[in-house]
C-alpha cells in the first residue's frame, strides 16, 4: 500500500473498527448502570415506605345495642271458617273486606233435603208422643180395673185368679208407658239433631271481625267428607296486630318479653312504628341447617295502615348504655404490618450481584399482628398500642374500659402505605 492509499483510508475511516475497547471501560459501564438502578430502586422503596394512618376520635355519649329480624305481620286472632256439611251454596251474603259481627250470617247452603229429613224427625216425633199418650190412657184404665177386683178379692166374691191377671195387665201397662217414654225421648234427641244439621247450613261468623279472604260463590258446591273446606277467613280486630319474626339462635339470648322494639315495612319507606315483645317461643324452626326462634311482638294499628301479610324489619333494643366511652369498631381490627425479615440464602436461586443490589419487591414478607385486648393511637404521628377493655357495641361503636385513652383521641382505623 502506498502512501496515497493510506491518507485516502485515514481520511475516510477504514481501519478505526479495528481497534478494540478496554475491558475495564466496559465494567465500568456496567457498574454505572447497576448504581443507577439500585439507587432509583432505594429511592422508590422509601417512597413506599411512608405510611399515612387514617384515623377516627374517641367519643363518648349514648349507645343503644340492637338485635335485628325480619317477619310479618299477623292479626292477633284469625280464624278460618269451614262448612262442616256438604251441599250446594246458594247464598253469599258478604264479601271482602266486610265488617262483620259475632253471629252474623255470611252464607248459606242449599236445605230442601234437610228440611225434608226435618220434617220426617217432626212426624216421628208427633207419634212417639201419641204412642205415649195411648200407653198412660192403657195404664190408666189398667190401674181402675186393679181397684176393682182388688175390692172383689177382699170380700171373696172374685177369684184370686182374677186378681193375678189384673197385676199382670197394670205391670204390662206400666212397662207401655215406659216403653213408649223411651221412643218420645228417642225422637226428641233425632228432632234435636236434625234441628242442629239444619242450622249448620247456615254458616256465621263466630268472631267480630273483618272478612280477609273468601273463597267460595252461589252455586259452588262443597264437599265436606274429606275435609272442611275454606270458605272464609275473618281478622278478629285488625286494630290490634302482632309481628311474628324469626330470631337466630345467637341472639336469642339477649332478648325478653317486654323489650320494646321499632320495625319498618316496605310500604311507609320514611314511617317507623313502635312494638313489644309479648312472647318468646321455645319451639325452634330449622331452615336449611339455621335455626331460629319465634318471637312476637305486639303491635298497635289504630289507623289500619299495616296489612295481615306484610313483612317487616325489626330492630329489638337488647341493652342501653349512658355516658361511656365508644371507639369505632374498625380500630379494634387494624394493626400494623410487622416486618418479617427474610434471611439471604446461598442456594442455587440467588440472584447474583443485581439481586443484592437491587433487592426484589417480596424480600420483606409482612403480616398483621392484632389482639384482642389492644388498640392503636396515633400520638405524634406514631402508632402507639393501648391495652383496653372490650365491652358491649352495636356493630359500629364499641364500649371501652381504659384510662390510657380520652375523648378526642384520634384512634387508627386503617393505614395507607405510599405517598
Amino acid at each position: 500500500m502506498n502512501e496515497t492509499q493510506r491518507e485516502i483510508e485515514a481520511s475516510l475511516g477504514v481501519g478505526h473498527a479495528k481497534r478494540r475497547i478496554p475491558v475495564w471501560l466496559i465494567w465500568a459501564a456496567v457498574a454505572a448502570i447497576i448504581g443507577a438502578l439500585g439507587f432509583w430502586w432505594f429511592q422508590a422503596a422509601e417512597e413506599r415506605a411512608k405510611v399515612t394512618y387514617i384515623t377516627e376520635p374517641v367519643t363518648r355519649g349514648d349507645l343503644t345495642v340492637t338485635v335485628s329480624a325480619t317477619g310479618t305481620i299477623e292479626p292477633t286472632n284469625l280464624v278460618e271458617i269451614s262448612s262442616e256439611l256438604s251441599g250446594t251454596i246458594m247464598d253469599v251474603l258478604v264479601d271482602f273486606n266486610d265488617v262483620v259481627t259475632a253471629g252474623q250470617v255470611l252464607a248459606r247452603l242449599d236445605t230442601v233435603q234437610l228440611e225434608a229429613q226435618m220434617s220426617v224427625q217432626v212426624a216421628s216425633h208427633a207419634a212417639a208422643e201419641a204412642q205415649l199418650a195411648n200407653a198412660r190412657a192403657s195404664l190408666l184404665e189398667a190401674e181402675t180395673d186393679y181397684d176393682i177386683v182388688k175390692r172383689l178379692d177382699e170380700r171373696g166374691v172374685t177369684s184370686h185368679s182374677n186378681l193375678t191377671a189384673s197385676q199382670a195387665a197394670l205391670s204390662r201397662a206400666h212397662a207401655n208407658v215406659a216403653s213408649a217414654q223411651a221412643n218420645l225421648d228417642l225422637a226428641q234427641a233425632q228432632l234435636e239433631a236434625q234441628k242442629a244439621v239444619l242450622s249448620k247450613a247456615t254458616i256465621v261468623s263466630p268472631i267480630n271481625g273483618i272478612v280477609l279472604d273468601r273463597s267460595v260463590d252461589a252455586g259452588q258446591i262443597v264437599a265436606a267428607s274429606l275435609s272442611a273446606p275454606e270458605l272464609f277467613t275473618i281478622a278478629e280486630d285488625l286494630a290490634q296486630m302482632e309481628l311474628q319474626v324469626d330470631v337466630t339462635e345467637a341472639d336469642i339470648g339477649r332478648i325478653s318479653v317486654g323489650d320494646m322494639a321499632s320495625f319498618t315495612v316496605d310500604a311507609y319507606d320514611n314511617s317507623t312504628f313502635p312494638a313489644q315483645i309479648s312472647m318468646v317461643r321455645y319451639a325452634s324452626d330449622n331452615t336449611d341447617g339455621l335455626v331460629t326462634y319465634k318471637a312476637i311482638l305486639s303491635v298497635e294499628n289504630g289507623d289500619l295502615l299495616l296489612r295481615p301479610g306484610m313483612t317487616a324489619t325489626a330492630d329489638i333494643t337488647v341493652a342501653q348504655y349512658s355516658d361511656v366511652l365508644l371507639v369505632p369498631n374498625a380500630s379494634l381490627r387494624f394493626a400494623p404490618p410487622q416486618v418479617i425479615k427474610v434471611e439471604a440464602s446461598n442456594d442455587e436461586g440467588g440472584g447474583g450481584l443485581l439481586k443484592l443490589i437491587m433487592p426484589s419487591r417480596n424480600g420483606n414478607d409482612t403480616m398483621r399482628s392484632m389482639s384482642d385486648n389492644t388498640l392503636w393511637v396515633l400520638r405524634d404521628g406514631v402508632a402507639t398500642e393501648i391495652e383496653v377493655e372490650r365491652a358491649d357495641s352495636d356493630g359500629l361503636l364499641t364500649i371501652i374500659e381504659t384510662r390510657a385513652l380520652a375523648v378526642g383521641d384520634q384512634v387508627i382505623v386503617d393505614m395507607v402505605e405510599g405517598s
